[in-house]
């Protein structure tokens, strides 16, 4: 019985053997890289005849064991490299994360008061835009959360659509004459009429983790979950279809709350921050930071300052204008700025 165990042990190595006979290697790539330079992989085995297959994010790039990729292009964030050595049956994978950060610092704007209109204090902004020259604003806060529409001057509530006492509103936007709105926990958004308020529609976020802030290109919804991620959303189908990592030279930016589109770019409030990030929708780059600082001592209520979540959060642009507006939770005035270099 003994000799019997021996041999059947003996005949499972010799079997394992045979199956692999890919020598054991070493995975050579950095941990992290700016995309102005190249990105060099290759792999440490004593034997140079093995057969090399990489791939970036399930896309080959390469199959020689030493390779030089051009990554100027590419989109910022975590990445997964992974390589395939051996062929046939007799194959052995290995992968590891590379972390792409932009080639340049962001700009650094600051900015100037042009005017200041009325906001109700109630407001606790999650979102605002303009359409056909009136502002429209979405609130939160369970039991409390509407979608409005207001005159900019005066501050009057036009319009108003209020939310089941269950749904917390977020971020809000206007695309083809319809309003989105988004909800933070229930992953839940809803589709208005633009011009009755009447509900329409609804869409769900399966992928984004939580609903935060909501605008638009020509093209997609483009909403932000409160991480570094920005998603692409289809705007028949609520679908998110991409998303893009927003980082620095040297970090990522998390937190990324109310959004606007101006010209191309996606200007973001960064939770509890005095800041606005500006950022490049095709590759998540941090091109500028609007200093905020010192916004909101113009207040009348200066109890606001001192608060944890009374912070800056709202950005409306006018494309009619060409004039920008922020305002923040809680607080009595929308600001008209101009922002400066």
């Amino acid at each position: 019985m003994q000799i019997n165990r021996i041999l059947v042990a003996l005949n499972l190595l010799i079997g394992l053997n045979s199956c692999n006979n890919t020598p054991e290697f070493e995975l050579k790539a950095p941990e992290k890289i700016q995309i102005n330079k190249k990105l060099n992989i290759s792999i440490a085995s004593k034997n140079e005849n093995l057969k090399v297959t990489y791939f970036l994010d399930d896309k080959e790039i390469g199959t020689t064991k030493n390779i030089s990729l051009d990554i100027k292009k590419a989109k910022l964030g975590k990445h997964i490299l992974k390589v395939n050595v051996g062929e046939h049956d007799d194959v052995r994978s290995k992968e590891t994360t590379i972390t792409f950060f932009n080639s340049q610092k962001p700009k650094v704007y600051k900015y100037k008061v042009i005017n200041s209109y009325p906001h109700d204090r109630e407001s606790f902004t999650q979102g605002l835009e303009f359409y056909n020259n009136f502002l429209y604003e979405g609130t939160g806060q369970r039991g409390k959360s509407v979608l409005r529409k207001l005159a900019l001057k005066t501050g009057e509530v036009i319009q108003e659509q209020a939310l089941a006492s269950k749904y917390f509103g977020e971020g809000i936007t206007i695309f083809n004459h319809k309003i989105y709105q988004l909800t933070w926990e229930s992953k839940l958004g809803f589709i208005y009429d633009a011009e009755t308020f009447k509900t329409i529609n609804t869409f769900k976020y399966q992928q984004s983790a939580e609903g935060w802030g909501l605008t638009h290109n020509n093209t997609h919804l483009i909403k932000s979950d409160g991480t570094e991620k920005i998603w692409f959303l289809n705007p028949d189908t609520g679908a998110e279809e991409s998303y893009i990592e927003v980082y620095t030279n040297d970090r990522r930016i998390e937190n990324l709350n109310e959004l606007e589109y101006i010209n191309g770019k996606v200007y973001a409030n960064v939770w509890t921050k005095n800041a606005i990030a500006i950022i490049n929708p095709k590759n998540g780059a941090v091109e500028g930071i609007v200093n905020m600082k010192g916004l909101i001592n113009q207040l009348d209520n200066k109890t606001i300052a001192g608060s944890g979540d009374k912070v800056l959060n709202g950005i409306a642009y006018n494309p009619n204008t060409n004039k920008l507006y922020v305002t923040g939770k809680n607080w009595d005035k929308i600001f008209e700025i101009e922002i400066l270099k």
